[in-house]
């Protein structure tokens, strides 16, 4: 399979813990989800489709090693998939364009060469085997709606001036999306994910939530209990 990135690299002899992928593959896995994220904006995917494809990514990388596929290889067919999973359809055309333009700033689209066909075949190749080897499981929960909620929630707690003048929103949305750099969405649920990242942008900014040292139960605690946002 032939791909238009940069070589790969990383060790993926080293044991896969419960905490994670070791250091050398956590940094080749932030820098190619780095390459979803800005791929799927300039492919004007949604929050939602480009949160899919980095988790198709990581989840075929926690079952295969990583020298064993280019990693940018993976995730070009992982904005493919996810782009039909979330039913935001996009062409394989664009995908290889909008990648190659990310590793050579300013190039023209490509010719429809030989390169260009073996481009687009490797992509729907690699999308085949991605697919049998996360046993088409594809469809993820993800905590989008869940931190929506949270900060709705939030806003009626909190005093109006409190809310207006700290980015609580802003900076809650930041950290989720940079959660997806790595394996957080394989090892947490959507909820806690979500109210993590919350209660992170709470302690950034000193913000405290009304009555809580009177409360029974921590504000965290409430929003974590198994309860599903339809």
């Amino acid at each position: 399979m032939e791909a238009v990135g940069p070589d790969t690299c990383g060790g993926g002899d080293a044991a896969r813990g419960a905490e994670g992928w070791p250091a050398p593959e956590a940094r080749v896995h932030f820098r190619v989800t780095r390459f979803i994220m800005e791929a799927g904006v300039k492919l004007g995917m949604q929050s939602i489709p480009i949160a899919t494809a980095c988790t198709i990514y990581h989840k075929f990388f926690y079952e295969i090693n990583l020298d064993a596929y280019d990693p940018y290889l993976v995730a070009m067919s992982s904005l493919y998939l996810a782009g039909k999973v979330e039913e935001q359809h996009l062409r394989t055309r664009d995908i290889i364009n909008v990648s190659n333009r990310y590793f050579h700033p300013g190039s023209e689209p490509l010719e429809l060469d030989s390169r260009f066909w073996a481009l687009r075949d490797s992509i729907v190749q690699c999308e085949l085997l991605m697919l049998r080897v996360l046993r088409f499981q594809v469809s993820f929960q993800h905590p989008h709606k869940y931190l929506l909620h949270y900060l709705i929630s939030l806003k009626n707690w909190l005093n109006r001036y409190c809310w207006q003048r700290t980015p609580i929103s802003v900076t809650a949305w930041a950290l989720l999306r940079d959660s997806y750099h790595g394996g957080l969405c394989l090892r947490f649920r959507a909820q806690h994910i979500a109210v993590a990242v919350l209660h992170l942008a709470l302690q950034a900014y000193g913000v405290e939530v009304p009555a809580e040292a009177e409360a029974e139960k921590p504000w965290w605690q409430i929003y974590t209990m198994d309860t599903e946002i339809p």
